[in-house]
């Protein structure tokens, strides 16, 4: 009976529905692909693109959907972290099997994060804060939260990014140095999860909510009192979320024979397959702003970065290491430039009394700038 009942309770009609568009056009693309691989006419490539965009933007509100509902049984952070680790660790996964797969993509985990810190930093962010600014006046992070944020995206992009120019050889890092970073990178990124769902989980939380009142016996009775539903809508959410993002990087090709036509740079195929992955997220991010709950956007924006680069990087250096592929990490200055303007400006924004529309116009101008290196 209990069973039943769960299963019409998260199992909804429109999630079926949702589950069916999702794995069923990716199914009809896996057979079609042959068909595929081929330049397409413009009559059918566009309709093709937009069937999938429309197909991601339907799952992409199925997840955001099971993701609330577990953010407000779990609360935060540990709500917001499964989302953010439902997401990260599939785009881990993807940008592996191109690495282990056929041909050379020696930049692809360099390319891939600095896009996602792009997005996530400025656009996402900047997005989110407009959105709040103009609903709410003025909104207000949880500075402890934000600050251990920025102290382990300091640290971790820089590892990622400034050190393999400045230590490595060819923009790689040796074998000497690429193992004591992955251990070091999944050592700090552990530790960084252990601190946030226990002693400092409050540090993560709405100024002003009752952080000093929960404990750990009171998120292990949430767990045991509640543990089919917030099973059934983890591996719901994962199954939503699954096809949206092999959608994103199957209609790849796709993309890069459109902008290739539209004389457009090949690297901004890159950037729009990061931002429709991280569109749950997004779309997540701009409720709680509208919703003025500053610190869940820095939860979701901030936190989905150190899971990108923490996971990311040692992951791709332990397959460099294993297959004998060169990863070439370093930069070039002008992104270190701006990923150096984006912390100063996450700092000045997420850290300050209180923020708003302003502050995430900077932001939005900050991306456009991104955009324009990409153009240039």
């Amino acid at each position: 009976m209990f069973a039943s009942t769960l299963v019409r309770t998260v199992l909804t009609p429109v999630a079926l529905l949702r589950l069916g568009l999702g794995w069923g056009l990716f199914g009809t693309l896996l057979v079609l692909s042959p068909l595929l691989t081929g330049p397409l006419p413009a009559f059918v490539l566009w309709p093709v693109l937009l069937l999938i965009i429309t197909v991601i933007t339907v799952s992409a509100f199925g997840v955001v959907t099971e993701a609330e509902h577990l953010a407000r049984r779990l609360g935060d952070p540990y709500g917001t972290l499964v989302l953010t680790l439902s997401i990260v660790l599939i785009e881990v996964i993807l940008i592996s099997a191109v690495l282990l797969g056929p041909g050379e993509h020696p930049t692809i985990a360099r390319d891939s994060v600095m896009a996602v810190s792009m997005i996530i930093l400025n656009l996402v962010a900047g997005t989110a804060l407009v959105v709040g600014g103009l609903r709410h006046g003025g909104l207000r992070a949880n500075g402890a939260g934000v600050s251990a944020y920025v102290a382990m995206l300091v640290v971790l992009l820089a590892t990622a990014f400034a050190f393999p120019a400045l230590i490595g050889s060819g923009g790689t890092y040796t074998t000497a140095q690429a193992i004591p970073v992955i251990v070091l990178t999944l050592g700090l990124y552990v530790f960084f999860l252990v601190r946030q769902m226990g002693a400092q989980r409050g540090d993560f939380q709405e100024v002003g909510a009752s952080a000093a009142s929960e404990t750990h016996s009171g998120i292990r009775e949430v767990i045991r009192r509640h543990r089919g539903e917030l099973i059934a809508r983890t591996l719901l959410l994962i199954a939503t979320v699954t096809p949206i993002v092999l959608l994103s990087h199957d209609m790849a090709t796709l993309l890069d024979d459109g902008l290739e036509r539209l004389g457009a740079p090949v690297a901004l195929s890159g950037i729009l397959i990061a931002m429709i992955v991280f569109l749950p997220e997004t779309i997540t991010a701009i409720r709680a702003a509208h919703a003025g709950e500053l610190q869940r956007v820095s939860n979701l924006c901030h936190g989905a970065l150190v899971s990108t680069v923490g996971l990311t990087i040692p992951v791709v250096l332990a397959i460099g290491m294993l297959t004998g592929r060169p990863i070439i990490l370093a930069e070039s200055p002008a992104a270190l430039v701006l990923l150096g303007v984006s912390m100063l400006l996450t700092i000045a924004t997420f850290l300050g009394r209180r923020t708003g529309a302003l502050q995430g116009a900077a932001h939005l101008m900050l991306f456009v700038m991104y955009a324009l290196t990409v153009f240039a």
